[in-house]
């Protein structure tokens, strides 16, 4: 009984110690960024150094010269339409394969396993010319149907997962009292699917948050571009002031940060859940 409590003890405060040092290099690059930012701007940043005096005037330059307001916008916008249909699309299409017996389901999850495999860099050119050809450069529209295509195939992986590992006692039972296709799905599996969905709805606004290359391409408009787009072309502009290029990447990841903090408990719950099921 000793040596069993010993070995646990010794296994716990093994996983304190690993879980603190990948904390630790994590933290370190934010925290590093952040202190730079606080410096006074135009001054030189070497390492990591504690600001004599802390001050938000970077924060306040960053956001007026690169026009944050309007980056944060446009953001906003592809994010509050990607979002929404990728969850709605994701849960549909991950209920019908999952839970269903479909004839060719299993080949049309192979397709959507095989999309995780195409990078953005490779259709990115073919996807400009498609997307000129039919008006949808420089808009909204054209670069929400791209991500929302672009996530697709790992949304739909991940809950058709979900959907495969819930007990068929439940559908079967729903079924037996009479209950819809659409009654299952919506009085039942949905409500257990809660974190599953959160989980995948951070991850698909960090994705569509941080796209850069693909904004880069299909928006030409300097009023219509995205946070990490107008980012890029304010460091290509302010490359020798590093507080405010600082300042800058911390206000492009701040609402990630707001969002995961937000959803902390759910998105973990649903990282767990996926990995028990696993």
């Amino acid at each position: 009984m000793n040596r069993a409590g010993t070995a646990y003890r010794t296994e716990r405060w093994s996983g304190y110690v690993l879980l603190t040092a990948g904390a630790i290099v994590v933290v370190i690059p934010f925290l590093s960024v952040f202190l730079a930012s606080m410096q006074p701007s135009g001054e030189p940043v070497v390492g990591m150094e504690w600001p004599q005096r802390w001050s938000l005037d970077n924060y306040r330059q960053a956001w007026t010269v690169a026009g944050f307001s309007s980056l944060m916008r446009s953001s906003a916008l592809i994010a509050v339409g990607v979002v929404p249909a990728s969850l709605v699309l994701a849960g549909l299409a991950g209920y019908a394969l999952g839970t269903m017996r479909l004839p060719g389901g299993d080949g049309v999850a192979a397709l959507f396993v095989a999309g995780l495999t195409i990078p953005v860099e490779l259709i990115v050119v073919p996807l400009y010319f498609d997307l000129r050809g039919i008006g949808l450069t420089d808009s909204y529209l054209g670069v929400i149907l791209v991500e929302i295509a672009l996530f697709l195939p790992f949304s739909v992986f991940w809950m058709r997962t979900h959907f495969r590992t819930t007990p068929l006692e439940l559908v079967e039972a729903a079924r037996i009292d009479g209950a819809s296709s659409w009654t299952i799905l919506f009085r039942v599996l949905l409500p257990l699917a809660r974190p599953a969905l959160t989980t995948l709805g951070v991850l698909v606004f960090m994705w569509s948050w941080n796209q850069f290359l693909l904004v880069l391409v299909l928006i030409q408009d300097a009023t219509k571009r995205t946070a990490p787009a107008g980012l890029g072309f304010f460091v290509g502009q302010n490359n020798t002031d590093v507080p405010m290029l600082a300042a800058g990447t911390i206000l492009v990841m701040l609402p990630i940060t707001i969002v995961y903090v937000l959803f902390q408990r759910s998105f973990v719950a649903g990282l767990l859940q996926g990995a028990f099921k696993g």
